[in-house]
């Protein structure tokens, strides 16, 4: 008797580098790419769809796959609802990335209309802070967007990118998100690349994500949700795993390599937005042979490959750290190493 393994895989797709706005701690770098078209994108979705099917029919796998579709801002794509249309006609859970501020009722209800499993909107604490970071108005923009998807019907995550800016006025957003009726409420590090390399000195200590984390973890609001995709804030509820190591597998943690590809404006093709190492383009290379065949991704998944403390440690199977804080953090010294030892990491 054959099992059939569940299988999850994120594609995150950024359609367009264009924005309008211009966020201090943005890991883009303001660059305008000759953008796929329309049908360049269907293309590519259906070599996606070919390839998850040889691993259904191959490995015996039940493929669970979702789509970030994402920019610069999504919303700034003519085409955006037909690219997002193309996905759901393929029954794949899709998810869309975006500041909210060009969300009205009538955006909000072509979403809902499309059956998107959810949009999450970026806001970076409480308005002072927010408007700081991503401009004066913003916070009041992307409010009125968040509002405008609530009342038809879509789930809202809201996200931020946590750094000494604004780890202290986390937890009064959070109070704002839930009085809102937001579903999920999520965090993640600032990455020290693009615009946010100017501020690598905002970078959170490893004891102050400890402690940030640990506080984060406390939180409880009924009907909304905390959710992260960072691998070492995951391991707060994974226990002790009574002290075994977990192997040389990669099963969990952090997706490049492992459970995930980005696709950019242009069709390059890289591990994580966060991490731009390029690995192929979709315009001239198989995607299958790029995920099968990339000497970037086969060291991202060996675990002898990882320097220092991330590829000693035990949890290494289910955690392997942030690989694009790792790796711009390591370009202090010396080239940049998406190997390297994820600098915020406090797992003894």
């Amino acid at each position: 008797m054959s099992v059939t393994q569940e299988f999850e895989f994120v594609v995150q797709w950024h359609l367009t580098e264009r924005c309008n706005l211009r966020c201090s701690h943005c890991y883009q770098d303001g660059s305008r790419p000759d953008e796929l078209s329309t049908d360049e994108i269907r293309s590519g979705l259906d070599e996606i769809g070919d390839l998850f099917a040889s691993w259904s029919a191959e490995h015996g796998l039940h493929l669970a796959p979702s789509f970030n579709i994402t920019g610069g801002e999504p919303l700034l794509r003519s085409d955006l609802f037909d690219v997002l249309g193309a996905i759901a006609d393929r029954g794949w859970q899709t998810f869309v990335l975006t500041n909210g501020t060009r969300i009205g009722a009538a955006e909000a209800g072509r979403i809902a209309g499309l059956g998107i499993a959810g949009v999450q909107i970026s806001i970076e604490g409480p308005e002072a802070v927010h408007d700081a970071l991503r401009g004066p108005g913003t916070f009041q923009a992307s409010l009125s967007g968040i509002r405008a998807l609530l009342q038809a019907g879509v789930q809202v995550t809201v996200n931020t990118t946590l750094s000494e800016i604004n780890a202290d006025g986390f937890f009064e957003l959070a109070e704002q998100a839930a009085q809102l009726g937001v579903q999920r409420l999520g965090f993640s590090r600032l990455v020290p690349s693009g615009r946010g390399g100017a501020l690598a000195d905002r970078m959170l200590s490893t004891d102050r994500v400890r402690s940030l984390y640990q506080r984060i973890r406390s939180l409880s609001y009924e009907g909304m949700q905390l959710v992260t995709g960072d691998p070492v804030a995951s391991q707060l509820t994974a226990g002790d795993g009574g002290l075994t190591d977990q192997g040389d597998v990669a099963v969990g943690g952090c997706a490049a390599g492992v459970s995930g590809l980005t696709f950019l404006a242009d069709g390059t093709i890289v591990p994580c937005r966060r991490l731009p190492v390029p690995l192929g383009n979709l315009r001239t290379d198989a995607v299958r042979e790029v995920w099968a065949a990339s000497p970037v991704l086969d060291a991202l998944r060996t675990r002898a490959r990882y320097e220092g403390r991330c590829g000693a440690c035990r949890r290494w199977a289910t955690c392997r750290g942030c690989r694009a804080i790792a790796a711009a953090a390591s370009r202090d010294r010396g080239p940049a190493s998406a190997l390297a030892d994820d600098p915020q990491c406090f797992l003894a």
